[in-house]
């Protein structure tokens, strides 16, 4: 299956784009079909590959270039030991204040460890990939970034791949890195707070809600919020039985909860 359907229209129109900073007049991708690949284990007996793209770093290491009109295809494999002290952020169309404060409002790590050694999930893999948030050349995330990360995740024996995207452009982005994931026989499962762009690239599963760019795995400093939004998600993936996309009930759970002051 194609990635970007209607490829050589896209890449007319991105020739043509004027590279602002606010895309306006970007040519977002808009496919019809979907890759699907069933689920064949229970939660319990995952590895779990994590793909965000915040555009996170290690400190003292190569930031992401966020200038070009292409975007940065490379990708960090970042093992799970590393602290949240020790990364740093090349932030593009969104705000890394919340990731900033709290690195699971963007990248969950903590709280999938957590799963883990409560036996909700077969576990974490022992490293996480990181992508920049801001590729604007779509064409050569299908081309090049997205059957990277498919043979890695392959290489490491993922049993399923969960997809966190950061910026608005990073929805697209992780979208078709999914639609590579799912079509390499690896199930995915995309959070989205901005379900126009994921519906129209159509990455295999979706979970959305009302989140804020820069903390789509839940509130800076909210455990629970971070956990119902994960926990959830994951769940849903058992579910699906063909591609679809599927509102959360995170939004109408936590403002119960915030009312109470259980926060």
């Amino acid at each position: 299956m194609e990635l970007i359907e209607h490829l050589d229209t896209f890449n007319s129109r991105f020739g043509r784009w004027n590279a602002n900073e606010n895309l306006n007049g970007y040519p977002f991708v808009e496919n019809i079909h979907s890759p699907f690949t069933p689920l064949r284990r229970a939660l319990p007996m995952l590895n779990l590959a994590l793909i965000t793209s915040a555009g996170a770093y290690i400190d003292g290491t190569e930031p992401f270039d966020t200038a070009s009109k292409d975007g940065d295809l490379s990708y960090r494999e970042i093992p799970v030991e590393v602290e949240a002290v020790d990364l740093r952020y090349a932030a593009k169309g969104y705000d890394p204040k919340g990731v900033n404060e709290d690195r699971n409002a963007q990248i969950p790590v903590d709280r999938l460890l957590e799963y883990a050694e409560n036996g909700v999930i077969g576990g974490l893999n022992n490293v996480w990939w990181s992508i920049s948030s801001h590729i604007p050349n779509a064409a050569r995330v299908a081309d090049e970034l997205a059957p990277a990360i498919a043979d890695r995740l392959a290489r490491y024996e993922i049993h399923a791949a969960l997809f966190i995207p950061a910026s608005r452009l990073c929805h697209q982005t992780l979208g078709i890195v999914a639609r590579a994931v799912e079509s390499a026989g690896i199930p995915t499962i995309t959070v989205s707070v901005d379900p126009k762009i994921t519906d129209a690239v159509r990455p295999p599963r979706t979970a959305y809600y009302n989140g804020d760019f820069g903390s789509v795995a839940g509130k800076p400093n909210w455990r629970e919020y971070q956990l119902r939004i994960i926990d959830e998600t994951l769940r849903l993936m058992e579910t699906f039985d063909q591609p679809g996309s599927r509102k959360l009930g995170v939004d109408m759970e936590s403002a119960v909860e915030a009312a109470r002051g259980e926060r």
